[in-house]
């Protein structure tokens, strides 16, 4: 394992350099130790209404815009809340079988989530919505539109660099585009807190991999390598937008990013 994934089987987070196992024709990765819990055929998920373990993003959006999903939302509204006092907010983990835990709940309930304030542990939150990022089959930065925003965030003048990134995120996809535009306000509100000691360094540094990811699901070694420092410079670069272009996808509809 080179980028740390959920084993399809127990939910536990498969390590970096550990061993596992993956079905060639369905994908589930799982750790070696959970080969005998796994069902022994692949059987095509059925399209029903509720969430799905994993998925691309508009698998998890509303059907009217913003196509900002709930659980997003829910989890900044929370954040912002109560969180913006709070030093290394993104950066501190969470416990992990919490942010596990607290995930599939939240999963597992669909578009009515249960709420969130019982989570003692703000940092918890902070690590249910980045491991539901980083789950996604395909981040907010798609695959094939990831090679456009690494050199639209490398080009030296910034002006231009602008220019090329706005017309960037005006090709993602709807959702995509409407949730990574709910993130760069959250993000910016997070940055300008001084509680918070998480400046747009920081935040991008801890949300480059996550939001940007690579240009394929299984990078190369050397790929990642690579992709590291560029995807930390991307996020910077979005940051560094200003929140009137941000809002503009997702400031005039409200009505969907209230917590339900």
């Amino acid at each position: 394992v080179i980028r740390p994934e959920p084993c399809g089987v127990c939910g536990s987070r498969i390590r970096f350099g550990k061993t596992a196992i993956k079905c060639c024709q369905c994908q589930l990765l799982l750790h070696t130790k959970c080969r005998e819990q796994c069902p022994s055929l692949c059987v095509p998920r059925p399209h029903h209404h509720a969430w799905p373990r994993e998925g691309v993003l508009a698998d998890f959006a509303p059907s009217t815009p913003p196509l900002v999903p709930t659980l997003v939302v829910q989890c900044v509204t929370e954040v912002e809340t109560r969180g913006l006092t709070e030093t290394g907010l993104y950066r501190v983990p969470g416990a992990e079988q919490l942010v596990r835990e607290w995930k599939r709940k939240l999963l597992r309930a669909g578009g009515a989530l249960p709420a969130l304030s019982s989570v003692t542990d703000i940092h918890v939150v902070c690590g249910v919505l980045k491991d539901f990022l980083r789950g996604l089959k395909e981040p907010l930065v798609t695959f094939s539109l990831h090679p456009a925003f690494l050199r639209a965030a490398d080009i030296p003048d910034d002006a231009a660099s602008d220019t090329a990134l706005r017309h960037v995120v005006s090709k993602l996809p709807p959702a995509n585009r409407d949730t990574l535009a709910f993130l760069m306000l959250h993000l910016l509100r997070v940055s300008q807190s001084p509680d918070c000691k998480m400046d747009v360094f920081n935040l991008s540094r801890v949300f480059g991999p996550t939001l940007v990811g690579h240009s394929s699901a299984n990078p190369t070694p050397l790929a990642i390598m690579e992709d590291t420092p560029r995807q930390c410079k991307v996020v910077a670069r979005l940051l560094s937008l200003p929140p009137s272009f941000w809002r503009g996808f997702v400031g005039t509809e409200q009505e969907n990013l209230v917590p339900i």
